[in-house]
């Protein structure tokens, strides 16, 4: 079995990839960071460690790369040759990967049948749906229905924390213990592919808000409270009594929504919640603050980790307190390296925090959940 994934960063290779390979599968990276697909291509292996106490080292052998902008044939013969495609590359990127796809799918079908699947593996809600999107505007009506038959785009959640890192061997990384990798079956073929560390549903939409609502809404709390109080690293920030009580009790609020909602076990969620915790306060994980904190507008959205709980939450007859709070610290992120914080606040500055709420959340002035968070600010 032949796998080719995009996206040969951090995460490709120290969770996918290693997943991949320890799956059975031939891995092949694409990526345009000529260095790493050069040291790929000379060493054919590279090395991931587990950050805790053993240190634990996974040695990832028969592995390749094609640099996917000057190497084009190269990667769609991979195309080709792949019975699964998988991505990394972040949720902004699979836009312009799209074309690509399209591309490699149309000559793929013109050599031929054998069944692929399509998965990205992106820190997003149905990425790979949103990414079917994408390739199909490339491809006529005619080609999307020849398709069908053999091309399956599987919607995946998946959980590992992956810091940044500087490493001197540049294919060395570093990731922490615990992951996640839930793909929703659609048909008889989805079920006959091979990954074993990986969770096969028939409903993904638990998994994903679980995902959502937990890990990041949790690890967000963590970095906006951890940024305010002037900490660099999450593991720093959540020695800190009062934000490990607030993130907490943000987890209550959202536990509260998903065991509502999907009828999950309270004595499980909670373990699920206090293990995610307990992954937040790993010593061996250098997970910088303004890693987790970038991109404040985005996070802000009324669709995504924040926003989209709390409003949850009074639909269900409770105040969000806590959610308020994080909220109302995220509108106050300041960061100089961050352009949408900067962005934040330049329009805070000009128009307001009023407007700033409106804008940024989508929250109506009248609701419940504006002067929710208007009180922390």
């Amino acid at each position: 079995m032949k796998a080719l994934h995009f996206g040969a960063g951090n995460i490709g290779r120290g969770f996918i990839g290693l997943i991949l390979q320890q799956s059975g599968f031939e891995v092949t990276f694409a990526d345009i960071n000529e260095k790493v697909i050069e040291e790929l291509n000379y060493r054919k292996e590279y090395q991931v460690e587990i950050a805790d106490t053993t240190h634990e080292t996974f040695i990832v052998t028969g592995v390749q790369g094609i640099h996917s902008q000057k190497e084009p044939e190269k990667l769609f013969h991979a195309m080709t040759e792949a019975d699964l495609i998988t991505t990394a590359v972040g949720p902004s990127v699979l836009r312009y990967l799209a074309p690509t796809l399209a591309e490699g799918l149309r000559r793929r079908a013109k050599k031929t049948r054998r069944p692929l699947s399509i998965i990205a593996c992106e820190n997003m809600v149905r990425g790979t749906s949103k990414f079917q999107a994408f390739i199909q505007e490339h491809l006529s009506s005619e080609e999307q229905i020849a398709l069908q038959s053999n091309v399956h785009f599987l919607d995946a959640a998946v959980d590992r924390i992956v810091p940044i890192q500087e490493n001197e061997d540049p294919l060395f990384v570093v990731v922490e213990p615990y992951y996640e990798w839930v793909i929703e079956t659609k048909d008889s073929f989805s079920n006959q592919l091979s990954i074993p560390q990986a969770i096969f549903v028939d409903d993904l939409q638990p998994y994903i808000e679980r995902k959502l609502y937990t890990v990041n809404t949790g690890h967000a709390a963590a970095a906006y409270l951890g940024y305010k109080k002037g900490y660099k690293w999450v593991a720093e920030a959540m020695k800190d009594e009062e934000i490990l009580k607030t993130t907490k009790n943000v987890l209550n609020e959202t536990g509260y929504i998903l065991t509502k909602t999907y009828q999950l076990d309270e004595r499980e969620h909670q373990k699920y919640m206090n293990k995610i915790l307990s992954r937040f306060c790993n010593p061996y994980l250098p997970d910088d603050i303004v890693r987790i904190a970038r991109s404040p507008i985005r996070k802000l959205q009324p669709d995504d980790r924040l926003v989209a709980p709390a409003i949850k939450c009074l639909e269900l007859k409770i105040d969000p307190i806590h959610l308020a709070y994080v909220i109302a610290s995220v509108l106050k992120y300041d960061y100089k390296g961050d352009p949408e914080a900067q962005e934040m606040q330049a329009y805070i500055q000009e128009h307001g925090i009023e407007k700033a709420i409106q804008r940024y959340t989508g929250i109506s002035e009248n609701s419940r959940l504006f002067h929710l968070i208007r009180k922390h600010i």
